[in-house]
């Protein structure tokens, strides 16, 4: 029975290397597709406009008019915020306290070919963005 060479060396660093190169491009397009899909739903087109979220109400008032419906959803108690600096030497702070910030939902529908959009505010912010069932 005749032996069979042994692999060289270098065969088994390559397959090592090649197996590292997919699992390091596995994981960045991975990373990049989720990455993706965070944005978008942080955004809502309204015609050619887009609001995003920590737009305020007068924003999206304007640029994608009034709600079908509005709806009160309680109070909520935080942490006032402050901003300072600007640019790379900008910072918030939380101050001391509590105050209470009103929750409204806003939905707004674009017909029955399209879904349901509720935007929820939380004081004059927009602090989400979700989609509902088909409009009517």
């Amino acid at each position: 029975m005749e032996r069979q060479p042994a692999a060289p060396p270098g065969n088994s660093y390559a397959c090592t290397v090649r197996y590292l190169r997919i699992l390091v491009l596995a994981t960045v397009l991975v990373g990049t597709l989720g990455a993706a899909r965070a944005r978008a739903e942080d955004a809502m087109r309204c015609g050619s406009k887009l609001i995003t979220v920590s737009d305020g109400k007068d924003k999206v008032r304007a640029l994608c008019g009034e709600p079908s419906s509005v709806s009160f959803q309680g109070v909520i108690r935080r942490a006032p915020r402050y901003e300072y600096g600007y640019g790379y030497n900008r910072y918030d702070y939380y101050g001391p306290g509590v105050i209470e910030m009103p929750v409204e939902v806003w939905t707004y529908n674009f017909g029955s070919s399209k879904l349901l959009r509720k935007l929820r505010f939380v004081g004059d912010e927009l602090d989400e963005i979700r989609t509902d069932g088909y409009g009517y």
